[in-house]
């Protein structure tokens, strides 16, 4: 309950799967929890679950207003700035690149790549202010290779990584640190609605691509997370955590 006492942490996509949890996980760490998310009637029964410390507030990401609104309602509701943001909300679909619309592609765009673009963008002034603070991005291994099917999904993971980077160096003297975790396949609602199929399906089907021969839980990711808000990792920055069960350690001979 102390490793992140005083700090307030904002999580977008906050309302189910990842999200859910490293809120969650960072509230069980003590910190005060902002869970951001369009799903307002879970994103609201996730908060409530988690009781004191934690307060819900809609959030489309891709939308510059919302975030300043939201960023205000972090203030107001625990008299103090963020200072730990997690970036993770994101959409995924495949299609063939052939046959992707303009504007299918730039809905992915704009929630992945711009959504972090705007968090980092909105939350870095305060965190500065307050003496420091920890950004982590949620990336994928698509930002790290190649996703057959989902070339712009891949394309807004590799933006993230690299947009990781940047504002590492270009914040660290202000004290902000600024991180981006990878994971592989998890057993969340995303993935399981992309394969038209309940998550306890998607589980229960062998992985044969990854080494353990199975997906993550999104509770195997979040640790990740949370040592990353925390000032445990003081002296990490523009650094990429894969965590993904040896899925991109090579091929899987079975």
């Amino acid at each position: 309950m102390t490793r992140l006492a005083g700090k307030v942490a904002l999580v977008t996509g906050a309302a189910r799967g990842l999200g859910a949890v490293v809120a969650r996980d960072l509230h069980e760490a003590g910190a005060k929890v902002v869970l951001a998310d369009v799903r307002d009637e879970e994103g609201r029964a996730a908060a409530a679950a988690l009781g004191e410390r934690a307060h819900y507030v809609h959030l489309d990401v891709s939308s510059e207003d919302e975030w300043r609104a939201a960023a205000a309602a972090a203030r107001k509701q625990f008299s103090a700035p963020v200072t730990v943001l997690v970036n993770n909300a994101g959409i995924y679909r495949t299609t063939p690149t052939l046959e992707q619309s303009v504007d299918a592609y730039l809905q992915i765009i704009r929630i992945n790549q711009l959504g972090t673009f705007l968090g980092m963008r909105t939350c870095i002034a305060d965190m500065r202010d307050a003496g420091g603070g920890s950004i982590v991005n949620i990336a994928s291994t698509a930002g790290v290779e190649g996703v057959p099917l989902a070339l712009a999904y891949t394309a807004s993971k590799h933006a993230v990584v690299g947009m990781t980077r940047a504002a590492a160096i270009e914040f660290g003297p202000a004290r902000v640190r600024v991180n981006v975790v990878c994971p592989g396949a998890m057993l969340t609602p995303l993935l399981a609605e992309s394969f038209n199929v309940p998550v306890q399906v998607l589980g229960a089907a062998p992985f044969q691509n990854s080494p353990l021969g199975r997906m993550g839980d999104p509770a195997e990711i979040s640790p990740t997370v949370v040592f990353l808000a925390s000032d445990e990792s003081s002296y990490t920055t523009g650094s990429v955590f894969v965590v993904d069960g040896g899925l991109t350690a090579g091929v899987v001979m079975r």
